[in-house]
């Protein structure tokens, strides 16, 4: 019961959906408070499932345009055919001492943390395992302790249990075991390369030895990659900068995992005792290689258009060898 009061409405308006005048204007044409008269329930009740069950029930809200991108006109001329008005929202940016990290709670900040770190965390985790293990097996030095030595279970199961939680993950939500493989392969070759350089570009700019650049992605409808794609084919036809690390890194473990088994097998009298020094890091190099087989494939089997140049190829051999034989010196 009682009157509409239209600024207290538009008070309400504002703590629901910010202090923005213009977003508020383009809704209130619609608005509609709710104030239940006597006798006037039911109908009321009527009114508002047939609203809910009407196509326009969505008109004039906030929402997101997804599995689209926001640096072309097509993806604002679609926003508009659809009937949907574009906001502008660049606030003040807040008081570090008023709205900040003091004023979060540990969780929180740990969550955004992690968010802001995970590319760089990430690069540096994967480079770290796909190469220091391969440099000392390349060496012949044991980084992990021996098959029979019961702490190597502790890096066994950490393994397992990092492999089998994401395996779990993908089978409970009904996809397939490529679908996994697919996204373990995918983030080792995101780690090495879009963040690694993601973060050197971030680094270079806040130091002051780089600006800021943005290139447009290519909108052009490709049928042959579109092809590869329903395939499931990796189309490598991109920069040698982004394919450089990739196969530096395959050829690294190639070389470390090559050479181990040929020492076991030929040159090293003691084989059996090589085996259970080595296994450890044999077997991390086996899986990055078999979990990374398209770009071995890419490099060798493949004769089309989409596999990885012969030029990035060769790059990736002379920092390979330049990595193998620092890392010799090194540790020798």
């Amino acid at each position: 019961m009682g009157s509409f009061n239209k600024q207290q409405d538009y008070m309400a308006l504002k703590r629901l959906f910010g202090p923005s005048n213009d977003f508020i204007k383009t809704l209130v044409e619609d608005y509609k408070p709710c104030f239940i008269e006597d006798g006037e329930s039911s109908r009321m009740s009527l009114e508002n499932a047939n609203i809910l069950a009407s196509c326009s029930y969505e008109s004039q809200t906030v929402g997101f345009l997804y599995f689209s991108v926001a640096e072309d006109y097509f993806t604002g001329l679609n926003l508009h055919r659809k009937g949907w008005k574009s906001v502008y929202l660049n606030p003040e940016r807040f008081c570090p001492l008023i709205y900040g990290p003091l004023k979060m709670s540990l969780v929180q900040l740990l969550c955004y943390s992690e968010l802001a770190f995970m590319p760089l965390l990430n690069c540096l985790s994967l480079w770290g395992f796909a190469v220091i293990p391969q440099l000392c097996l390349f060496n012949g030095i044991p980084l992990y302790p021996k098959v029979s030595d019961p702490n190597f279970n502790i890096f066994s199961i950490i393994l397992v249990s990092s492999i089998s939680k994401s395996l779990y993950e993908v089978v409970t939500t009904g996809k397939q075991f490529k679908v996994w493989r697919n996204e373990w392969r995918i983030w080792m070759m995101r780690s090495v390369t879009s963040y690694t350089y993601g973060c050197l570009d971030v680094i270079l700019n806040k130091l002051g030895m780089k600006e800021a650049t943005f290139l447009p992605t290519n909108k052009v409808t490709d049928d042959e990659q579109v092809k590869l794609y329903e395939m499931g084919v990796f189309d490598f036809r991109t920069a040698t900068m982004f394919l450089a690390p990739l196969v530096t890194v395959i050829l690294i473990n190639i070389a470390a995992f090559v050479g181990a088994v040929a020492k076991a097998l030929v040159v090293d009298d003691d084989g059996d005792q090589y085996w259970e020094k080595m296994f450890g890091q044999m077997f991390l190099s086996f899986f990055i290689l078999i979990s990374n087989f398209a770009v071995i494939e890419g490099m060798i089997i493949r004769r089309d258009k989409a596999k990885i140049p012969l030029s990035s190829t060769l790059w990736s051999v002379v920092f390979s060898m330049l990595i193998l034989l620092i890392g010799s010196v090194i540790l020798c």
